[in-house]
């Protein structure tokens, strides 16, 4: 109890007066049901009147740390607050909490044919083997304006209730039929005509087809092959699944004549390649079928040549997009007008990127006359004296104004000094060099988009547009991050050091040493490995670990980024000395503590953790949790750390948080942050991680606001590449498709899962009651049958205690694993592979991940469309995870769309569990592939691992190559099952 009303007031004080009155209010409607208690935390569902899916709570009392599953920016949410006061109500009446309601009926949404061009919608409750009509609106039922059946309406639901809106009427115009298809693609739960049906959102379009002609080629549209049946509001049948009809955003010429069909002549072959096809292959799918149409050749590309003139005291510039030298073809309204020589192959994106060019450049646009007079003329021409495109023409060499400033910068120590000076000029009689205006005021014009700044003694003089252009980023940037005597922080050294190297000047002190920050990392010295490091590091991980030695030695942090699965954690063991720091999620405390023992074993290793936690001083590496740091604050940065590692980094992204103040306070030589996903929201969450590393870099949080994250968040490319030149030295981030250029490697990832302790009766049940006489019935010779069906019952026991005969249970250890992971690969825009021998282990996956939101198809020996299945996964827009039988998809599928394969239960016989993985690691894989095994602790699954190490082994000792056995022989029985 004493821990539960800590926790308590450990809510209440962190949380909002608002979040703690909803929780209140929550508890009040007994929204509130318990799920499980154990090992240390209590595990609640939050209801919603609305029946969406209900937030679920965790509360960790002894560690006073909580999660929800909700989406709310407030932390603690009002879920959380509702949850606590729940428990501590229950705990104080000797009480336990609710239990949850019953499961209750789901929405079918059943459409009618009337006739061939109308589609009628009738909404229905299934409860069971009923079937009832929904009487009243999702909105009046959770109102409690109206009463009907129980039933749970979800997020999807409530959409399409959003969408009928005010259409009372079965019969849906097209616009609001489209959203619904779009609404309902994927649900499962739609009938036509009293059949099941899927829906896609994918919409169908007309083809466009190319044939021969007599004397040229005919082009036309029409209907797409696959639809079968049309219906009115612009909904399709095609095959098994309702689709809206795509919009190919015909012109009125296009309308009329496509469908009749557009004959071209032989001669006019050049102009339906260059300009019509094109036009059309954006918009809907094109099948050529002639090969009459002439190959194009692909001549110079297209540019920009500006012409300029005089007129008076106006200047005159005129750009065009032209082919050729001396063009040879002009685009002129759009259309190629040919000049001279042959027709040119258009490209339209090189096209594109000349005139973004040339808008960013000059801000013109090509085919405008634009004119320009008095300080705009001047500062136009001198804009285009460092202009490097084609110009026609010198009458912009007459506009001009005072000299040019002349920039100059001075570099004492880490003191920097910047001027703009009038060049020297007797004549005039100014005195030399003259210091005619600050730095502040040049950079300001110029960051203004102004080409003129005004001088200090009265006039305007041209800004140096090609210095700044190259530099003037770089200055501001410098100029921001000195303090009031002018210094500049350690850590934008490399920066100032470009600068002068850029300049001709001589570089500042300290540089030579962080010189390949500046040089793309080459040169890092090779640092030495841990003596007692027990991996075979590749090559990517051996420049990543060279890379944090390095910044170790210069006294600067590093944010290693690397894609997942690429060995973060690896890299960093191998920087880590006595005495580290390692702050992780709490549930990764277990996986850091097994993975250095794996790999640098003479590591002494303590986790300050649970309720009597004390800091071990004898430790080289201390292991603890987010939750604790923000806790014990003192205690940790009490301590002079050699080393600080942040794990999952983006937990101190929000730096008002209690947490990202804790790890800023903390006392270190080095820093590390780990991180997969180092922005998923804002810009500021970067700045959060990199100021805990290398505090001032980025400047104060108002400087990164104004310059960086403000323009970068309205589209500035040039501002997004200016923030990676500058955090480049301090991060680095490899994905896979980078780390190999043909074959991507392929990276093996055990995942320990810890049973739950009814899980673990669960097992332990089972295996007193199937060994009982079986091994030494092995061991005198017996029948195996016997022996394999013990295994079978153990593997799944391991796997999901549901699986074992029975028994009942709604969720397994392995199975929130597998979601919580696939989930991160989803967040990172992976596709992953979920593979299991049992039917029945998938069925259970399946609510698991419609919980959790990830989007799945699914392959088995009941499949009816294998290719549809596979071909929605491949497309680029489809879900996220296939959930597939090894007997059914464990051979002959190409599925390089997916990166990472989960294999839910080990196989005796690695060979299969390799084919699996082979159905996304073969040929046309243009990324790495990572195989997570989901193995279950102290279970037969570990015993099932090392059986695979002993038989590859023997393979590639008797082979001289990987391979495996084909059996499972009485010798491996036995080692599988005895004690």
């Amino acid at each position: 109890m004493e821990s539960t009303q800590a926790l308590f007031q450990a809510i209440q004080e962190a949380a909002s007066r608002a979040v703690w009155s909803q929780g209140v209010e929550l508890v009040r409607a007994e929204a509130v049901s318990g799920q499980r208690a154990e090992a240390g935390e209590v595990v609640l569902r939050i209801s919603t009147r609305q029946g969406f899916k209900a937030p679920v709570v965790t509360l960790y009392p002894e560690d006073e740390d909580w999660e929800c599953t909700c989406s709310g920016e407030e932390n603690p949410c009002a879920h959380v607050a509702a949850g606590i006061i729940a428990l501590r109500k229950a705990r104080k009446a000797g009480l336990p909490l609710p239990e949850p309601a019953a499961s209750s009926g789901r929405l079918r949404y059943r459409f009618d044919s009337q006739d061939r061009n109308s589609l009628s919608l009738t909404r229905e409750i299934v409860l069971g083997d009923k079937v009832l009509p929904l009487e009243h609106s999702l909105t009046a039922l959770a109102a409690g304006r109206a009463k009907g059946p129980r039933f749970d309406a979800d997020a999807r639901d409530m959409n399409v209730e959003r969408i009928l809106g005010s259409h009372r009427q079965p019969v849906l115009p097209r616009e609001a039929m489209a959203q619904l298809i779009d609404a309902l693609a994927g649900s499962g739960r739609v009938v036509l005509d009293g059949e099941p049906v899927s829906i896609s959102s994918e919409q169908v379009l007309p083809v466009a087809r190319v044939v021969d002609a007599p004397g040229g080629v005919r082009l036309f549209v029409e209907q797409d092959p696959s639809v079968t049946r049309t219906f009115g509001s612009g909904v399709v049948l095609a095959g098994d699944t309702l689709r809206a009809l795509g919009d190919p955003r015909f012109d009125g010429r296009e309308r009329e004549q496509l469908p009749r069909g557009l004959f071209f002549s032989n001669d006019q072959l050049a102009e339906l390649v260059s300009e019509v096809l094109p036009g059309l292959e954006a918009r809907i799918p094109v099948d050529v079928q002639t090969t009459r149409l002439p190959a194009t050749r692909q001549g110079d590309p297209p540019r920009i040549q500006l012409t300029t003139a005089r007129e008076g005291n106006r200047l005159v510039v005129l750009p065009v997009v032209v082919y050729g030298t001396p063009p040879n073809a002009r685009v002129d309204a759009g259309r190629l007008v040919h000049i001279q020589g042959a027709l040119p192959l258009r490209d339209l994106a090189a096209e594109r990127a000349e005139i973004v060019g040339l808008e960013r450049g000059l801000g013109l646009k090509p085919g405008r006359r634009i004119h320009f007079s008095g300080p705009d003329a001047i500062a136009f021409a001198e804009r285009l004296r460092t202009w490097p495109g084609d110009l026609v023409g010198d009458a912009h060499q007459a506009f001009f104004t005072a000299p040019r400033l002349e920039p100059t910068l001075r570099v004492e120590g880490n003191t920097l000094d910047v001027d703009f000076l009038l060049p020297e000029d007797p004549d005039s009689g100014r005195p030399p060099r003259q210091r005619a205006v600050s730095a502040e005021a040049v950079i300001g014009a110029w960051q203004r988009g102004e080409s003129l700044v005004s001088l200090n003694g009265g006039g305007f003089a041209p800004l140096p547009d090609d210095w700044l252009t190259r530099f003037g980023h770089r200055v501001a940037d410098l100029l921001a991050a000195r303090d009031d005597r002018g210094e500049v922080p350690t850590c934008v050294l490399p920066d100032l050091g470009q600068l002068c190297a850029d300049l001709d000047q001589p570089p500042p002190p300290g540089l030579d040493g962080l010189r390949p920050l500046l040089e793309n990392f080459e040169g890092i010295p090779s640092a030495s490995l841990p003596s007692d490091l027990r991996a075979e590091l590749r090559e990517y991980q051996r420049q990543g670990v060279d890379w944090l030695h390095f910044l170790r030695r210069a006294g600067l942090g590093a944010l290693l980024a690397d894609d997942m699965g690429l060995g973060k954690t690896i890299q960093t063991l191998c920087a880590l000395e006595s005495r580290s720091l390692v702050v992780v999620p709490t549930s990764l405390i277990y996986n850091w503590g097994e993975e250095i023992e794996r790999f640098r074993p003479k590591l002494r290793v303590s986790v300050y953790h649970g309720a009597r936690r004390t800091l071990d001083p004898e430790s080289d590496v201390v292991l603890t949790s987010y939750a604790i740091l923000r806790l014990d604050t003192d205690a940790l940065r009490a301590e002079k750390w050699r080393t600080v590692v942040l794990d999952e980094a983006q937990n101190i992204k929000n730096p008002e948080s209690q947490v990202a103040q804790a790890a800023q306070s903390l006392r270190a030589e080095f820093r590390i942050a780990l991180t997969g996903t180092p922005v998923e929201n804002r810009l500021e969450e970067l700045w959060s991680q990199l100021h805990f590393l290398n505090p001032g870099l980025l400047g104060g949080r108002r400087d990164f606001q104004n310059r960086y994250a403000g323009p970068i968040g309205e589209g500035d490319q040039e501002a997004a590449q200016r923030l990676r030149e500058r955090v480049r030295p301090f991060v680095l981030r490899r994905l896979k498709r980078d780390v190999a250029p043909e074959l991507p490697p392929r990276s093996e990832v055990v995942l320990h899962c810890e049973l739950s302790a009814e899980e673990r009766d669960v097992y332990d049940t089972v295996r007193a009651a199937s060994l009982s006489g079986v091994v030494e019935s092995l061991r005198q010779g017996g029948n195996v049958i016997q022996a394999l069906e013990a295994l079978l019952r153990l593997r799944q026991a391991a796997c999901h205690p549901g699986l074992v005969p029975g028994q009942q249970a709604d969720r397994s250890t392995k199975v929130d694993v597998l979601v919580e992971r696939l989930g991160q690969a989803f967040e990172e825009g992976h596709k992953a592979l979920v593979f299991s021998q049992w039917t029945s282990l998938l069925d259970r996956v399946e609510p698991a991940l419609r919980t959790a939101g990830i989007e799945f198809e699914r392959l088995d020996g009941s499949t009816r469309d294998r290719p549809g299945v596979i071909k929605r996964f491949g497309a680029a827009e489809g879900a996220s995870v296939m959930l597939i039988s090894l007997r059914a998809g464990g051979t002959g599928l190409n599925l390089t769309s997916a990166d990472h394969v989960f294999l839910l239960d080990p196989w005796w016989n690695p060979a299969v569990e390799d084919q699996a993985a082979d159905r996304a690691h073969r040929i046309g894989q243009t990324r790495p592939v990572v195989v997570h095994r989901l193995v279950a602790l102290d279970t037969v699954e570990e015993r099932i691992l090392e059986l695979h190490a002993r038989k590859r082994a023997l393979s590639e000792a008797v082979l001289g190559a990987e391979g495996t056995g084909s059996g499972l022989s009485r010798d491996d029985l036995l080692a599988l099952l005895e004690e």
